[in-house]
């Protein structure tokens, strides 16, 4: 199959002589501005050196070039009609490894399968580095990242994808803002988020309703390594969102709400200068690391009372 003009046309031609359609579903918009492709493999620098996760591939594009850039290139799609035409569009390609499965094997999870296979590209030498580079569909595209952030083994050097861009947005929220979340924090906790470019509808196929972007996260050892314990982290900053517009002090109380009482919540915050009435959307990442460093001794056996969302 031939792969280096992947336009609407040839799409559409592609998908009518195989009788299927795109599936919404799985979120399938295809990029059919051709110079996107390779601003996406320029800005992740994909070399030979790099094995190279890409979820949702599509008709196979993108993992074309980044193969024909040397790189080992694990392609996962869920949709075996998108794995076939992967497949047949990196034929000859023996850096290429085609998985057709789920990326995740639940939420908080990636899929067995696509860690196996990402470690064995690895393993080849220790000069290997792990990175991330998708067009990901909308429905995939926090939980792969977040996930890829925060993996204890497979920690990737540069993420570059094309996603929605209000998603784009929350990444790089500031505190105060409407659009400043849990996935803020965690994102600028453990490294950068780098807005590449505003993508509107007109440069997929099928059109989707809203605007996209290309960012750049790039994760930062330091960072990670002033976090102590980063499940413990992940759990503080998820739960304390939950109620993002209550106070601080109401907040953590009914977390555990057996083990203290206000005044000595009031206390603890008081300690790391912060007021009770504080609240998560007001928070930056400097107070959130030191509120979850000061919990962790105080109930590290005590698991925190899951807040109803």
């Amino acid at each position: 199959m031939a792969t280096s003009r992947q336009t609407q046309t040839y799409l559409r031609n592609l998908f009518e002589r195989r009788g299927v359609a795109p599936k919404h579903r799985y979120g399938q918009n295809f990029l059919i501005d051709l110079n996107l492709h390779e601003l996406i493999a320029n800005t992740a620098e994909v070399g030979p050196n790099d094995v190279v996760l890409e979820v949702g591939p599509g008709a196979g594009a993108l993992t074309t070039l980044m193969a024909d850039r040397g790189a080992a290139v694990v392609a996962v799609d869920i949709d075996p009609v998108m794995a076939r035409f992967t497949s047949e569009a990196v034929e000859g390609r023996p850096n290429v490894r085609v998985l057709n499965c789920d990326a995740l094997a639940n939420k908080h999870t990636l899929a067995p399968e696509l860690l196996d296979t990402v470690r064995a590209g690895l393993a080849i030498s220790p000069d290997k580095q792990f990175k991330l580079v998708a067009n990901l569909p909308y429905n995939v595209a926090t939980p792969i990242i977040s996930n890829l952030l925060i993996h204890p083994e497979l920690k990737p050097t540069l993420m570059v994808a094309t996603i929605q861009l209000e998603l784009a947005e929350r990444m790089r929220a500031e505190p105060g803002t409407e659009a400043y979340s849990a996935l803020s924090v965690m994102i600028q906790s453990l490294g950068d988020c780098t807005l590449v470019r505003t993508l509107p509808p007109t440069v997929f196929w099928p059109r989707p309703k809203v605007d996209s972007a290309v960012v750049a996260i790039r994760p930062d050892p330091a960072k990670r390594a002033e976090i102590s314990d980063l499940a413990w982290y992940k759990e503080i900053v998820r739960q304390v969102f939950l109620h993002r517009r209550k106070n601080l002090r109401q907040v953590l109380h009914s977390m555990w709400r057996k083990e203290w009482t206000k005044p000595e919540v009031d206390a603890l915050l008081e300690g790391l200068g912060l007021t009770g009435m504080i609240r998560a959307e007001s928070m930056n990442v400097e107070e959130f690391r030191s509120l979850a460093d000061a919990l962790r001794p105080r109930f590290q056996e005590h698991p925190p009372t899951p807040l109803a969302e």
